[in-house]
């Protein structure tokens, strides 16, 4: 492929409409945050609990943008999934609350890994990255794992916590990208489509 060629997929990528496949409201924040113009695709797939980590996460966010694609359309399709995972074992959405201690108590004191699948699908081809960030817990006593399970932020987040809310409070460190942990790793996107920010901007 020649410069101009390329310089034109890069104009197209930029000037196709972005379409988030997504419901969560951290992700479309984030892209909002940066200015960006998208329109939002929730869409409904059944998603791997079980593999090995980083293909976990590949995969559904493959399966995410390939629900939200419409065909023939010129549009760039964007998905993402994010998993918790500690010794290989993946800590997906608690049930219920007493889903949500065990997986608290398992994360307490150690140090797990929140990977993020990421794909991007336009003209044709896809584009693909995985993310990582290791977190490490404080230790959580009752007192702490009582006062979390109270706030009920628990609900429907991987990991049984969230870390850009009360969730910061059991964080002791971590290594990578923190907007990973929240739900979309900003500089792994840029890495992947550094068009992005050729994108038309809200006003």
């Amino acid at each position: 492929m020649s410069a101009r060629d390329g310089a034109a997929d890069a104009r197209g990528a930029s000037a196709a409409p972005l379409v988030l496949a997504s419901s969560s409201p951290q992700r479309r924040a984030i892209l909002e945050r940066l200015g960006i113009v998208f329109e939002v695709r929730e869409v409904d797939v059944d998603e791997l609990e079980q593999g090995e980590p980083r293909q976990v996460a590949l995969e559904n966010a493959r399966r995410k943008a390939r629900a939200a694609q419409r065909a023939g359309a010129d549009e760039v399709v964007l998905a993402c999934d994010t998993i918790v995972c500690l010794d290989g074992v993946l800590h997906g959405k608690p049930a219920d609350e007493a889903a949500a201690l065990r997986t608290l108590r398992a994360l307490g004191g150690a140090t797990h890994e929140v990977l993020s699948g990421l794909v991007l699908l336009m003209g044709g081809g896809e584009r693909s990255a995985v993310a990582r960030t290791a977190v490490t817990f404080r230790e959580l006593d009752d007192a702490l794992l009582d006062w979390y399970l109270a706030t009920a932020e628990w609900r429907g987040r991987s990991g049984a916590y969230a870390i850009q809310k009360a969730g910061a409070a059991l964080v002791r460190s971590l290594e990578g990208e923190c907007e990973n942990v929240v739900g979309l790793p900003v500089a792994t996107l840029l890495d992947l489509y550094p068009e992005l920010l050729q994108r038309p901007s809200r006003a």
